[in-house]
C-alpha cells in the first residue's frame, strides 16, 4: 500500500476498545514514545479512559493512531496527543492523515473549538503547515523539547 488515503480508519472510546486492540495501540506507542525516542515516561497517565482513540490501519494492522482528549481533561482546549506512526510506515504521509482524520473530528464533535497540540518541537513547522500556531515558548517534557500550539 503507497497511498495514505487507503487506511481504514477506526474511531473508538475508550469503554468500547477490545482488549486485543487496546494491546496493539499501546504496543505501537511504547514502541515509538519509549523505545524508538528512548524515553522513559508515563504514557499510560490516567487519561486514555476519558479520551476517543483512533488507529488507522493497513489491512489488519494498525501503523498510526492519536488520541482526542476532550475539553478540560488535559487543557480547557479540545486536544489531539500520543499521535503516532509505525517506523515502517513512515514516509507515505501518515502523520498529515491521521492528524486530519482527527481535526475532522474535532470540527465533528467540538464545532469551532480550538485544537491544542503539545507537539515535540522539531516538528514544529509541519503542526504550522496544518494550521496550528506557536502559542508558548519551547519547554523539556520527558527530556524532549516542546511546544505548545493552537489551531483556531
Amino acid at each position: 500500500m503507497s497511498a495514505s488515503t487507503s487506511l481504514a480508519w477506526r474511531w473508538y472510546r475508550f469503554d468500547e476498545l477490545p482488549p486485543a486492540v487496546l494491546y496493539e495501540m499501546m504496543r505501537l506507542r511504547s514502541a515509538i514514545f519509549v523505545v524508538e525516542q528512548d524515553c522513559v515516561f508515563p504514557d499510560m497517565d490516567g487519561r486514555d479512559p476519558q479520551c476517543e482513540h483512533l488507529g488507522g490501519y493497513d489491512g489488519e494492522r494498525l501503523v498510526a493512531g492519536l488520541r482526542l482528549v476532550p475539553p478540560g481533561v488535559r487543557t480547557p482546549e479540545v486536544s489531539l496527543g500520543r499521535v503516532v506512526v509505525a517506523r515502517e510506515a513512515r514516509g507515505r504521509g501518515l502523520g498529515r492523515a491521521v492528524m486530519q482524520e482527527g481535526l475532522r473530528a474535532c470540527a465533528q464533535r467540538h464545532p469551532g473549538a480550538p485544537v491544542k497540540v503539545s507537539a515535540q518541537q522539531h516538528l514544529e513547522k509541519f503542526y504550522e503547515s496544518l494550521g496550528f500556531r506557536t502559542v508558548a515558548p519551547m519547554y523539556m517534557e520527558d527530556g524532549i523539547p516542546h511546544v505548545d500550539m493552537v489551531r483556531a
